[in-house]
C-alpha cells in the first residue's frame, strides 16, 4: 500500500524544480553573454558618426544660460504726481533724441508754480519793503545824529562863554561846571545815537540778507519745478528703440516711477545663470563663449552678483563684439564658461562616446572594422573631447554612442 505524500514533502519538491530552473536560465544567459563578447559583433556605417583625430587647442568648460539684454537702457520716469494723458509712442519704435514719447497731465503742478511765483513775488516786495524802512531809518537816525552835533557845538561855545565871563569876573565856577556837564552829556548821547546807527544798520542789512535767501531759494523752488513741468512732456535723450511705455491712459503715477524705456540696440550685454553649486569656479574676469546657433561669440565676466536666489547665481558678461548682428533683446543663448585651456593636443569632435569617466573605452576605425580602446579623457566641451593616450593623430574614432557594444573587442562596419 502506497503512503501518502505530506504538503511538506511536495513544497520542497516544487521548491527544487524552481532552483534548477533559474540555475539553468542564469548559466544560459551567462554563456551567451560570454559567447557575444567573443563574437565579432557589426554595425552600419550609416548608423554611427566618426572623427578624425587632430593636433588643436581645447577649452574646458561649465554650462549655462543667458539672455541678451542692451547694454544701455534708460529708464524714463515721471518728474511729477500727474496722470498720463497721451501715449505718443509704443514698445518697439523707434525714436530720435528729443522726439515725444507721451504726455502727462500738469494742471495740477502747473497750479503750485502759480502759487510759488506769487509767493515769491510776495518775498521780493517784502524785501524791497525793508530796504525802504532801512534807508529811512538811517535818514532819521542820521539827521538826529546832525542835531546832537548842532547841539554839541552850542553846548562847546557856551562852556567858553562861561570861562570867559568867569575870568572877567562876571560869573562862577558852578555855571562853568554846569556847561561843562551839559557838554558831556551831549557828547554821550551823540556816541549812544552813533552806536544806535550801526546796530540798526547791522540789524536791517541782516533782515535783508535773510529775505534775499529765502527768496533765493523760492526761486530754485520755482526753477525746479518749471523743469520738471517741461519734462512732463516725456522726450527721448538718445536715439534708440522703445522697450517699454505705460500706455494706461488716465492712469494716475507717482513722480520717479517709470513710465518708459529706450534701449541703444547698438550694443549689448549677457546676463548669465547658473546652479551655484559650480560657483566656485566663477569669477570676474573668466572667458565666456556664448552660442547662438551655430555661430560664437566670446567675451568675460565683469560682475558676479554677491546673493543667490533658488540655488541660481547671476553674472554679468562683457562681449567682445558688442553690436553684432546675431544679437537681439531678450534672446536667449547658450552661455559656456572657459575654466582651463590646453594648446597643441590630440582632439575630436565631441559626441555621445565621451560622456562617461576620465578613463574610458572607444572604438578606433581601422579599414573595415572598429577596434576597442581605453584612452584617457581629458578636457571637453560642446565641440571637442581631449584624448591624451591610446590614439595617434590621423585616428578615426567613433564619436556615436556605442554603449550596446561594450562587451566587443571588435566591430565590422557594413
Amino acid at each position: 500500500m502506497d503512503k501518502e505524500i505530506t504538503l511538506e514533502v511536495a513544497s520542497q519538491k516544487r521548491k527544487k524544480a524552481i532552483w534548477a530552473v533559474l540555475v539553468v536560465t542564469t548559466a544560459l544567459i551567462l554563456a551567451i553573454w560570454v559567447l557575444r563578447s567573443y563574437i565579432k559583433s557589426s554595425v552600419s556605417a550609416s548608423e554611427i558618426t566618426t572623427s578624425r583625430v587632430e593636433i588643436g587647442n581645447i577649452e574646458n568648460t561649465i554650462n549655462a544660460t543667458g539672455e541678451v539684454l542692451p547694454e544701455f537702457e534708460e529708464i524714463v520716469t515721471s518728474p511729477i504726481n500727474a496722470s498720463i494723458k497721451n501715449a505718443l509712442m509704443d514698445a518697439g519704435n523707434k525714436v530720435n533724441a528729443g522726439q515725444s514719447i507721451l504726455t502727462l497731465d500738469k494742471s495740477a503742478t502747473q497750479t503750485e508754480y502759480n502759487k510759488q511765483k506769487f509767493q515769491l513775488e510776495s518775498k521780493r516786495n517784502e524785501i524791497s519793503k525793508l530796504k525802504l524802512d532801512l534807508g529811512k531809518s538811517f535818514y532819521d537816525i542820521q539827521s538826529n545824529n546832525a542835531i546832537k552835533q548842532l547841539r554839541i557845538s552850542d553846548l562847546t561855545d557856551a562852556v567858553e562863554n562861561a570861562k570867559r565871563l568867569y575870568k572877567a569876573g562876571g560869573g562862577t565856577r558852578e555855571e562853568i561846571e554846569q556847561a561843562e556837564l551839559n557838554l558831556k552829556v551831549a557828547q554821550l548821547e551823540k556816541k549812544q545815537l552813533e552806536n544806535e546807527i550801526k546796530s540798526k544798520q547791522k540789524t536791517m542789512q541782516i533782515e535783508i540778507k535773510e529775505a534775499e535767501i529765502a527768496a533765493a531759494i523760492q526761486q530754485n523752488d520755482l526753477d525746479a519745478l518749471q523743469r520738471k513741468l517741461n519734462l512732463a512732456d516725456v522726450t527721448a535723450t538718445r536715439k534708440g528703440v522703445i522697450t517699454y511705455v505705460n500706455k494706461n491712459i488716465g492712469a494716475n503715477i507717482h513722480e520717479g516711477e517709470t513710465v518708459a524705456r529706450i534701449a541703444d540696440l547698438g550694443s549689448f550685454k549677457v546676463q548669465g545663470s547658473m546652479a551655484d553649486n559650480q560657483a566656485d569656479e566663477l569669477h570676474a574676469g573668466i572667458p565666456v563663449i556664448i552660442r547662438i546657433n551655430d555661430n560664437q561669440l566670446r567675451g568675460h565676466v565683469t560682475n558676479v552678483s554677491p546673493s543667490i536666489q533658488n540655488s541660481i547665481i547671476s553674472f554679468d558678461i562683457q562681449l567682445d563684439d558688442r553690436s553684432s548682428k546675431l544679437l537681439r533683446p531678450n534672446m536667449k543663448v547658450d552661455v559656456f564658461l572657459v575654466t582651463a585651456t590646453h594648446n597643441k593636443v590630440m582632439r575630436v569632435a565631441n559626441g555621445p562616446a565621451f560622456k562617461g569617466p576620465a578613463i574610458q573605452d572607444i572604438f578606433v576605425v581601422n579599414g573595415g572594422k572598429a577596434e576597442r580602446r581605453t584612452v584617457h579623457i581629458g578636457l571637453s566641451n560642446f565641440d571637442y573631447a581631449e584624448i591624451m593616450d591610446g590614439v595617434k593623430p590621423g585616428d578615426v574614432v567613433i564619436t556615436s554612442d556605442m554603449s550596446e557594444f561594450k562587451n566587443s573587442k571588435e566591430i565590422t562596419i557594413n
